[in-house]
Parts: structure tokens; sequence; C-alpha cells
């Protein structure tokens, strides 16, 4: 075999890796995530590598962290328009878009993670509003983010009744949780997760709010060793893919995805669950005093705040979807019935 037939054997052979290694690589998808990384990130990062795994590679999921693709407040926007092709969605950041997803976090409608996550798998799968909301901003559902349940947190035992929370500044966000806090007399202060630490050491908050998980990582128990709870129950963020994305792929790949999805939502509840009762013993361990607010205190805690999902139905009606959300009002409150 002569040079030219060696020379030009290397460049087909050359080729031919080349055309594998792209059909290797079919899809790189970039995921703006708000969080940093970190434990609570871990289920969301092994969805990405189990979908890599399956598909030997022909879709690779980048997860950007700490807004790195976009703030909290932009993701939407950004998936939607295909500038990222997937984005960890808080609902309550975009409340006039997502009219129907922001009501999974109303506080007094679930009494457990699993409860929220069961009626957010329900709901976007059987009742059209809700896929239908998405399937408008051009995104698709894949699964959510469960969050453990709620606890005031800060220097004083004070919150161990409803009556210590009166004039309390306790950190809030969106707009139904405010509500919860003024009907007890307590005044709501937005103030962000990671912000609480500094507003406790400083005064400006009375107590925190978030689930023990954070607690720990935000190592709240050191300004704010009591905490008193559980009285909020919701869903965290929905991870989306963007609706073109989502078709430009074989139906293989969307098989998988859809399979990982619903093992990740499995073992995201799974992992919360674990999650949160280790954090209990560690910030007890770390000289921290956790009290339970037993039923009557929640009862009346609920008895006090408005009816929040009727006031959403409202809202919807002023919308023109006032039908619409209340069929999902009579069917959650159906679902949640003790």
């Amino acid at each position: 075999m002569g040079i030219r037939a060696l020379v030009f054997g290397g460049m087909v052979i050359s080729a031919a890796v080349s055309a594998a290694s792209v059909q290797a690589q079919e899809f790189q998808l970039n995921w703006g995530h708000y969080l940093p990384n970190g434990p609570f990130a871990e289920v969301e990062q092994g969805f990405a590598d189990a979908v890599e795994e399956r598909t030997e590679g022909r879709v690779k999921i980048n997860i950007v962290f700490a807004g790195g693709l976009g703030a909290g407040n932009e993701l939407l926007t950004l998936t939607s328009r295909g500038a990222i092709d997937m984005g960890a969605i808080v609902p309550g950041y975009f409340a006039d878009q997502l009219l129907f997803a922001k009501a999974l976090q109303v506080p007094f409608i679930f009494d457990s993670p699993e409860e929220a996550i069961e009626v957010a798998n329900y709901s976007f799968k059987e009742i059209p509003a809700f896929a239908e909301e998405l399937k408008a901003l051009n995104v698709r559902r894949l699964f959510h983010q469960p969050l453990g349940s709620y606890y005031t947190v800060g220097p004083s035992d004070d919150c161990k009744t409803l009556e210590g929370l009166k004039g309390k500044k306790i950190r809030t966000f969106g707009s139904d949780i405010p509500k919860m806090m003024t009907a007890v007399g307590a005044v709501p202060v937005s103030v962000g997760p990671g912000d609480q630490y500094e507003a406790l050491e400083r005064g400006t908050l009375d107590y925190g709010y978030v689930n023990l998980g954070h607690i720990e990582a935000y190592r709240l128990v050191e300004p704010g060793p009591y905490m008193c709870g559980a009285s909020l129950a919701m869903v965290g963020h929905m991870i989306v893919i963007n609706e073109d994305v989502w078709q430009s792929m074989p139906g293989d790949i969307q098989a998988i995805i859809e399979e990982e999805a619903a093992r990740s939502q499995d073992r995201y509840v799974e992992w919360v669950i674990a999650n949160e009762a280790g954090a209990a013993e560690r910030l007890t361990a770390a000289g921290g005093t956790i009290i339970p607010i037993g039923d009557d205190y929640l009862a009346a805690w609920k008895a006090a705040t408005p009816d929040l999902l009727q006031q959403w139905v409202e809202e919807l009606d002023s919308r023109g979807r006032g039908e619409d959300a209340a069929v999902v009002a009579a069917k959650w409150r159906e679902l949640t019935a003790d």
C-alpha cells in the first residue's frame, strides 16, 4: 500500500471517528439553576447522570448552579424562549404566568411533602389547565422538588404559642405566606433563604421560616436555636424543559427522560424525608431545640387564616379562569380530605 493510500485511509478513519463522536452526543442540554450546588441538588444531578448513562452519552445535561445562566426570576423566560434548554422554576417567582402551578405553594392545603407531590403529579397528569399553562409557555414539566415542612426558627421559644408570634418579624416570600403570618399578628418580612442568618443576627428578623434541612445548611441554629413546627407543607421548584428541544428528540430518548424523571421524583421524596429526619438529629446535637406544635395550635392558625385556596379561585375568576380554578380547588379538597 502506497503512502497516498495510507493517508487516504487515515482520513477515512479520522472522519469515521469524528462522525461517531458527533453521533455519540446528539443533545447538549444546558440547565439553569438558581440554587448553589450541594446536597439539595443530589437527586437532580443524579437525574442528569442517569439520562446520560442510559442514552450512552447521546444526551449530556449540564446543570449550571447559583444563577450562572440566569437569576431565579429569569429562568422561566429563558427556558421558554430557548435561550437555555432546561430550568429549575419557582412558581411563586412567576405568579402572573403560572396561575395554576403557583397554587401548589398556597399554605394550609397539604399536610406533608409526600401529599404535596402526589397532588402535583395528579394535577399535571389529570387536570388539563396545568399542562396547558406550561404548553402556552413552551415548556414541559419533568418533575418537582419536594420541600421539607417549614418551621419558625429564632432566638426565643415564643414561637411555641400563637400568641408568641404576635408582633414578631417573620421571614416570608411570595404572596400567600405573608397572609398566614398577618392572620396571627406577625409581621411578614421578605428575606431570601440565604440572608436569614444575618437578619436573625442583626434582629431585622425575629424568626426565619424554612425547613429543617435548610436550617442546618444555612447554620440558622447558631442565631436561632429554637425551632417550632411544622406549620407548612408545599412543593418547591419544578424542573422544566423547552418544548421545542423536547420535540426535537427521538422517541427513545424522550422515553428515557420521562422514566428517569419519574424515578427521580420518587427518590426526591424519599431523600427529603430522610434528610429532614437526619437534620433534626444533627440540629438537636448542635444545641438546637425543636418544639413540635400540636394539632390544636395548627388548627387555630388555619382557622385564623382566610381560605387561601378560595382566594386563589377568586383571583383566577377575575382573570377569566374561575371555572377551571374551581374544578382544581374541589379536586384538591377531595384529595387532601382526612
